[in-house]
């Protein structure tokens, strides 16, 4: 079986668990689990682990990630995306006023995640509660948008927009944010400080931490990400979808990132040394100490094991104290 982590290059209108059953297939394993999915809407990376690497899931899922987004103004979905209803129309905000806004949502925020996401409250997911029909409280949560650059804005009349005043239709924006940021709420909140409304009309995730979307499996499958692309595609069918998911279960195996220190320093870990005397001790899970390691653990980041070459686990070393966070099978 696989051991490692598979950068995989999602479509639009394929959801994130079919990618699942691609690599599940192309590996013969069930053991594999994405670090974060993407709506069915939206297409780019999707971070898969396999194997024991499964244990790094929820360590991978905490790295920030970079998105392209096309914003559709004087409309808002229910969904927040195109597939939704219509819940709001207003007039298109001017030019000045989204670069304003768009600033105020640089940098830490409190953001209220969609109604329709996969967040759980109360034992259910907020999505699962809005198709019932069911309104409930949704806490906020603190992000950070770290960078947002605009790559394209046009007009209803599909003109870019070159003045302050020109009103806004559609806008091509590079998002780089934390983990646990909605860009589809980004968009609306964007949308009402410039006195507006609006939704996603497409979305593309290029980079997770490290990993990035170029290096993919299928990367060359997807259409270029432009406004003038998004209106000038057709839809992909589902019987396209089918057969491009066949080529690429006979790839997959090519695009397994093995379980060692590059791959390592890719998910943001600090690379410690573990003398080969106490790889037993290790694999036992005795008490951790300082003196069983050739190198020094690093309080900031998470601590990936390695001794001649060979991943051992994960530990973390916080108060000048090492615990684990998981070993591998000696099997």
């Amino acid at each position: 079986m696989a051991d490692g982590i598979v950068l995989f290059a999602k479509n639009s209108g394929q959801t994130s668990f079919s990618s699942l059953y691609t690599i599940k297939h192309g590996l013969n394993t069930k053991k594999v689990g994405h670090t974060g999915t993407l709506d069915s809407f939206a297409d780019g990376l999707l971070v898969v682990c396999v194997g024991s690497a499964t244990h790094l899931v929820k360590y991978i899922t905490e790295l920030d990630k970079e998105y392209e987004a096309i914003i559709e103004f004087g409309s808002e979905t229910d969904t927040l995306e195109p597939n939704g209803k219509i819940i709001k129309k207003t007039n298109l905000p001017k030019y000045v006023d989204f670069i304003n806004a768009l600033k105020k949502w640089t940098g830490e925020n409190e953001q209220f995640p969609p109604s329709f996401s996969a967040i759980h409250v109360d034992g259910k997911r907020l999505s699962d509660l809005a198709r019932e029909g069911k309104s409930v409280e949704i806490p906020s949560r603190k992000i950070n948008v770290y960078n947002s650059k605009v790559l394209d804005c046009r007009t209803d009349s599909f003109e870019k927009c070159n003045n302050d005043s020109d009103s806004v239709k559609f806008a091509h924006v590079l998002f780089t944010v934390s983990k646990g940021t909605y860009i589809r709420s980004l968009a609306r909140d964007i949308a009402k400080d410039c006195f507006s409304c609006a939704h996603l009309v497409a979305l593309r995730r290029n980079r997770v931490g490290n990993f990035e979307l170029k290096n993919s499996l299928g990367y060359e499958t997807l259409p270029e990400f432009s406004i003038n692309e998004y209106f000038g595609q057709s839809k992909v069918s589902a019987q396209d979808l089918e057969s491009r998911e066949k080529l690429l279960e006979e790839k997959v195996k090519n695009f397994v990132f093995e379980l060692d220190e590059q791959t390592s320093i890719l998910c943001g870990f600090n690379i410690l040394k573990l003398k080969s005397e106490n790889t037993r001790d290790f694999q036992n899970g005795k008490k951790l100490k300082n003196s069983m390691f050739e190198t020094n653990p690093d309080d900031k980041r998470f601590n990936a094991v390695f001794c001649q070459g060979k991943f051992y686990g994960l530990v973390s070393y916080e108060n000048k104290f090492l615990s684990y966070c998981f070993v591998r099978s000696s099997n």
